[in-house]
């Protein structure tokens, strides 16, 4: 083997080495039934991170204006607090945050359906421990979406 060829699938990682060995894995949430592409496909990485970071902010804003009137050390723990209950109240009531909406996202429950409300306190409260977040499967989901069976999608 090539020492620049044993390079590059160390750098593109497990999963890449496996398809170049013949490896078919399929796209991300077809073992779910979901479409490869569109809407009710899986939501990609990068769109789920800004929907985060819209919320984050927004919940940042509130915190710091509202809240603290500029007391920065209290406004990272209230921004924390904000951010569990928005994202509690509005994926157990609509589906989604303000931050997916505007990005076209919703959480759904591996079946299509919505997921109840113990399910969305078990994604809420991984979700707000962050590791889980950033643990993936093959689908592109996160360990927090996995645990209460859930996915996000376009909508």
């Amino acid at each position: 083997m090539d020492n620049r060829q044993a390079i590059g699938s160390w750098l593109s990682g497990p999963r890449a080495a496996a398809e170049e060995m013949g490896v078919d894995f399929g796209y991300r949430g077809q073992r779910l039934g979901l479409p490869q592409s569109g809407p009710g496909s899986v939501a990609r990485f990068g769109r789920r991170l800004g929907a985060v970071a819209i919320d984050w902010v927004g919940c940042q804003l509130i915190a710091y204006g509202l809240i603290t009137h500029g007391d920065m050390a209290a406004t990272r723990n209230w921004t924390l607090a904000l951010f569990v209950t928005l994202s509690f109240l509005t994926v157990a009531t609509v589906g989604f945050t303000p931050g997916k909406r505007i990005l076209g996202l919703r959480v759904a429950a591996e079946d299509g359906g919505r997921l109840g409300v113990l399910r969305v306190l078990l994604r809420t409260v991984l979700l707000a421990l962050v590791i889980p977040a950033l643990v993936w499967d093959r689908d592109g989901r996160g360990l927090h979406d996995r645990l209460s069976r859930a996915v996000q999608v376009r909508m």
